[in-house]
């Protein structure tokens, strides 16, 4: 049986500490001779030895490609939930270098003498199974809950999970007797003998009897690869034919030479290695062998209904990422919202944005019958970028920085560049484009809806910033819109762009920005109405380098209400700093306080590593408003003593953001003052609250915070001839409304005709 995999050679080093440098010079002679794999024996009761581990990490520092692993670890000395982060660590460390090879134990009188339980061989069976249990589940960083494993022999009680290996480490499993290879069949990924310890036909059986229960555990036999350690002289051309044999007709793939000879091991690599794989890819062609990458039975399973798989653009297979795969519960979800998409595509430019578009209208998205999200950063606030079985478009990898004009600051930046990392690279020219105020945020969707950030007062919205977009249009066509070039449709873009097509690249005319002043007050907001109203005075009366905003959280019972400020001012003298800021410390009682000079970058570049791990449907409103007058401080304040959030918030606009004609751009209220979001749990008390005391004095909203799905939000975001307008183009570009997934322009009883 040939499973198709890629055939690749590994070497089994002996880890002797005699001269303690000559194992790591051997697997660095194994990397230079081209081997894919370099393992070492684990036998912690042996003081000649090593210590394995210690061993691998030494080796992972000083090489860069070759992978590495125990052969096998042996697990009764080496506790599975401290191996499981020990092997993340490493993997992580080596940039995914890591294979694991596991062992059921069987020098049991070293192992005892070591401290380990001595156990009969199918109690060795039993433990093994549970510590891959335990390993998998530390890995299973996506599950919620702390890892559970009720074993005889290990086990784990709500351990916490992680850290995420840097890929899908594989559990190889040395196995011979009828227990541990069935054991394989149900959970290794890969069975790992030694060739020498065989009998005749033991590969064979051994073979069928892992493929047997893996079929049992509704497992397809290709998911476990076969690799197999050999020794011997491969001068003799004997030796080449035995391996092609062991390749074409009992599935080895990975072939680990035992040798300690750099000489055997630069010969093998030069003569026979090339030789078995060139054989075996002849016959495979003349079989017409399958060797390509298959998905799992249980990825097969997870599978959603109504998307055709086999119809996934060449272009886009190879990153594609669906349910099942490692990649996906990292990718899967956005910062707020947990998502379950059938498939989520990762174009790498924009001829790729083209093929997942037309792949999304072969599946049925410009009809509705699956949902089309469009993902830039996965932050944004509504959610919208992922979905439950539909197709996610992820623009991450366009994430491209590039200056291209110094004396005009003009800047080029990929739809998937996140906006800290716009920051970092404008600092190194004292440069910012004022962006939100989180540095996660991804550009594409910040740069097509408005971008209300802590420069905005002084430098305007994000959308204010652009010269040009190029935008892959619904029908894959690739155009650049600028006042010169479709004109029109760069109108669009700046305000309702994620319903017109997919932005893939900006070009933006950043600011000088050098040092500025960030501080962050805390106050005594007990009297709120009046709080709202001092607060409001003292931002619309400041200059426009002074861009506030204010945060008010849930109420703690028995203590005072705390409103939260966060105040930039764009200047870098002390003395004019603290002279901006003294009107808003004069508000009301002061709790906290925190001034600091520094880089913007330094203020936005503030999002922690790691993927989003949204849970839930985040539940939300939004509402621009003019002047903070004492009726809509009133209202405010009655909202909040209303107890329906949990994170409010209020930005401060005007300034430059109004200087921009209300025509000018699809965000079309520029005479707004604030901006200003709840987050609740509840959807129905956070609305009746939310429609009561504070939309009656909103001039608008912003789509981009907004979450309330019924009727009326379109005309709530854009005054009426705005929607006309973007309703007439979104017919051009987009007849089909193929983008139909964020609040689409269209008119209701257009939808549901």
């Amino acid at each position: 049986m040939d499973y198709g995999h890629p055939i690749e050679f590994g070497v089994f080093i002996t880890p002797t500490n005699q001269e303690p440098h000559a194992p790591v010079r051997l697997a660095q002679a194994a990397e230079t001779a081209g081997f894919d794999l370099a393992t070492f024996q684990d036998h912690p009761y042996q003081p000649a030895f090593h210590d394995t581990w210690t061993l691998l990490t030494w080796v992972a520092a000083q090489t860069s490609t070759i992978r590495i692993g125990p052969n096998v670890a042996n697990v009764p000395l080496r506790q599975p939930a401290v191996l499981a982060r020990s092997a993340a660590s490493l993997d992580l460390l080596s940039g995914g270098r890591l294979e694991l090879g596991l062992g059921a134990g069987g020098f049991w009188d070293a192992i005892e003498a070591m401290g380990g339980e001595r156990l009969t061989p199918g109690q060795g069976v039993d433990a093994l199974a549970e510590a891959i249990a335990i390993i998998r589940a530390l890995w299973s960083t996506g599950e919620r809950g702390g890892a559970r494993v009720d074993g005889q022999h290990h086990r784990v009680a709500g351990a916490k999970r992680g850290p995420r290996p840097a890929h899908p480490i594989p559990l190889h499993i040395g196995a011979y007797k009828p227990r541990m290879l069935r054991l394989t069949g149900r959970l290794g990924d890969g069975w790992l003998p030694s060739l020498g310890y065989l009998q005749p036909g033991d590969l064979a059986r051994g073979s069928a009897a892992i493929d047997e229960a893996a079929a049992r555990a509704g497992r397809e036999p290709h998911e476990i690869r076969r690799l197999l350690n050999i020794g011997g002289v491969f001068a003799d051309p004997a030796k080449t034919a035995q391996l092609v044999d062991l390749a074409l007709e009992h599935g080895t793939s990975t072939f680990i030479v035992a040798t300690d000879d750099p000489g055997t091991m630069q010969r093998f690599m030069a003569e026979v290695a090339p030789a078995v794989r060139e054989q075996v890819a002849t016959a495979r062609r003349e079989r017409g062998t399958d060797t390509a990458p298959r998905p799992s039975a249980a990825s097969l399973a997870l599978r959603a209904e109504g998307i055709d798989y086999d119809a996934v653009p060449e272009s886009l297979r190879g990153t594609a990422v669906e349910p099942g795969s490692w990649a996906y519960p990292d990718r899967r979800s956005t910062y707020l919202r947990g998502g379950e998409p059938g498939i989520i595509l990762r174009p790498t430019g924009p001829a790729q944005v083209a093929d997942a578009l037309a792949y999304a209208r072969s599946q049925g998205a410009a009809a509705g019958r699956v949902v089309l999200g469009i993902r830039s950063g996965g932050h944004g606030i509504s959610g919208r970028s992922t979905n439950v079985g539909g197709i996610v478009i992820d623009l991450g990898a366009l994430d491209r920085i590039d200056v291209v004009d110094a004396s005009r600051r003009l800047v080029r930046i990929g739809a998937g560049a996140t906006w800290g990392e716009v920051a970092r690279v404008l600092d190194e020219h004292g440069w910012a484009i004022s962006s939100g105020d989180f540095g996660g945020v991804g550009v594409g969707g910040l740069a097509t809806a408005g971008g209300v950030g802590f420069l905005g007062r002084e430098h305007g919205l994000t959308i204010d910033h652009l010269e040009a977009v190029d935008v892959v249009l619904a029908d894959g066509s690739l155009v650049r819109a600028s006042a010169d070039e479709h004109p029109e449709l760069f109108w669009g873009m700046r305000g309702a762009g994620a319903n017109l097509g997919v932005a893939v690249a900006f070009e933006m005319v950043a600011q000088p920005v050098g040092e500025i002043g960030f501080a962050q007050l805390a106050f005594d907001a007990s009297e709120t109405a009046d709080f709202l109203e001092r607060w409001g005075a003292a931002t619309e009366a400041s200059e426009r380098v002074v861009t506030p905003f204010l945060l008010l959280g849930r109420d703690q019972p028995g203590r005072t209400r705390v409103a939260q400020a966060m105040i930039a001012v764009d200047a870098s003298n002390p003395e004019t700093i603290v002279e901006h800021l003294q009107p808003f410390a004069m508000v009301a009682p002061l709790v906290g306080q925190q001034v600091v000079r520094t880089r913007y970058a330094g203020v936005i570049d503030n999002a922690p590593g790691g993927a989003h791990q949204g849970q839930g449907e985040p539940t939300t409103r939004s509402a621009l408003l003019g002047a903070m007058t004492p009726e809509v401080a009133r209202g405010l304040a009655r909202f909040l003593d209303a107890g329906t959030h949990y994170f409010f918030q209020i930005r401060a606009m005007g300034g430059a953001i109004g200087d921009v004609p209300p025509d000018a751009t699809a965000f079309a209220h520029r005479d707004a003052q604030y901006s200003v979001i709840a987050f609740g749990m509840d959807r129905t008390r956070l609305d009746a609250a939310w429609d009561t005391l504070v939309a009656p004095h909103a001039s608008g909203l912003y789509l981009s915070f907004e979450t309330d799905p019924r009727p009326g939000r379109l005309e709530d975001a854009f005054p009426p001839a705005t929607l006309a307008r973007l309703r007439a183009l979104k017919a051009e570009v987009d007849p089909e409304n193929l983008l139909r997934d964020n609040f689409s322009v269209v008119a209701d009883d257009a939808l549901s005709a």
